[in-house]
């Protein structure tokens, strides 16, 4: 009697089954050759130690005249904006005649680890700005803002208002103590201190494992099992690839800013309570009286949507637009649904509100 009701004939079919996928997967992993990722033409216009700001080649005949500056996280690369055709939020804007600059911040090393929150807030970010708005001649450009980049382009806006013309946060932390943070819950017990003092730099690879343990078995085990069934596609391979290799693409963060970012966001909550000191100056939220959109992500486990939803009670603007988003903190930005969702919205919700 079998009271499991295993079958062995179905038991060695199906281990058959799975040696001849990874048999076919080895194939097409070697035929893939290299994975390329950031397919929007682009020229650098500026640059300054690691960073480089880069100018997106227009797709269409008319421009909003106020060019929109997108501010990525430090963590991770910022090709996950324009990964691929047809998953590139960066395509998306520019095909809603928006036009788009972006902030790579490359790779901190050594040389780097003294770099703090003000150097890249009131620096880099407020140097980029000016470049464009010298190039565009204009007195205040729009920002985007992506996760990390959206708490640093609240930071700038609430410190430069005079230069913002319109904000745009995406999936952007803002209470970074709500009930469902998995993230906070970890880091507000990290010795951040200790970390700084004894690595210089906090290495990219340990943040990554740091992420990828939020949800181990989906990152760390399921998505593998998955691959197996995907791998006698060429192009669904070649795209789960563009995947990971923006996941573990991730740089070392300087060090004192890290220790900063850490104490004062995560640690503190700082932001949300005006208490965010950059050389000197609190931020003060209540500062921002200018148009700003809000989109969350439903699902994400990041940035859960509390954490962002939290901006409309610090702020004074009465031009304040949230959106909900349903997905996750990376399918924001790369699925099929936020393609035909979000550039659409930004792009419509920018040029409503675009006076030079």
């Amino acid at each position: 009697m079998n009271p499991f009701n295993i079958n062995p004939d179905q038991i060695s079919s199906e281990i058959n089954n799975f040696n001849s996928k990874i048999t076919q997967g080895l194939n097409t992993l070697s035929n893939l050759g290299d994975i390329e990722v950031g397919v929007s033409e682009k020229e650098c216009v500026y640059e300054e130690d690691k960073l480089r700001l880069y100018h997106y080649k227009a797709r269409t005949g008319k421009q909003n005249p106020v060019p929109v500056l997108i501010v990525y996280a430090l963590v991770n690369r910022p090709y996950m904006a324009d990964l691929q055709e047809g998953r590139s939020l960066i395509q998306g804007l520019l095909d809603a005649g928006l036009d788009v600059y972006l902030i790579d911040w490359g790779y901190p090393d050594d040389a780097d680890k003294h770099l703090m929150l003000k150097d890249y807030i009131n620096g880099y970010i407020d140097r980029c700005v000016n470049t464009i708005c010298e190039k565009h001649k204009l007195n205040k450009i729009n920002l985007l803002g992506i996760c990390q980049g959206g708490s640093f382009s609240l930071c700038y806006t609430a410190l430069h208002q005079e230069k913002v013309s319109n904000l745009i946060c995406t999936v952007t932390p803002v209470d970074f103590h709500t009930k469902n943070d998995l993230l906070s819950n970890l880091v507000r017990h990290i010795d951040i201190d200790l970390c700084i003092d004894t690595l210089g730099n906090m290495p990219g690879e340990f943040l990554n494992s740091a992420f990828l343990s939020l949800k181990p078995y989906r990152l760390m085990g399921q998505k593998y099992i998955d691959l197996v069934d995907i791998l006698d596609d060429e192009e669904k391979a070649r795209n789960f690839m563009r995947m990971e290799k923006w996941i573990f693409d991730s740089p070392d963060q300087a060090g004192e800013a890290y220790r900063q970012f850490i104490k004062q966001f995560y640690q503190e909550n700082a932001l949300v309570k005006g208490k965010v000191d950059i050389d000197g100056s609190l931020v003060d939220l209540q500062e921002i009286n200018i148009p700003i959109l809000n989109i969350y992500a439903r699902d994400d486990h990041l940035v859960p949507p509390d954490s962002s939803k939290a901006l409309a009670g610090c702020i004074s603007s009465e031009d304040y637009t949230e959106m909900e988003f349903p997905g996750g903190h990376i399918g924001i930005y790369v699925s099929a649904r936020a393609q035909a969702l979000l550039p659409p919205t930004i792009g419509k919700w920018i040029s409503e509100r675009s006076s030079v």
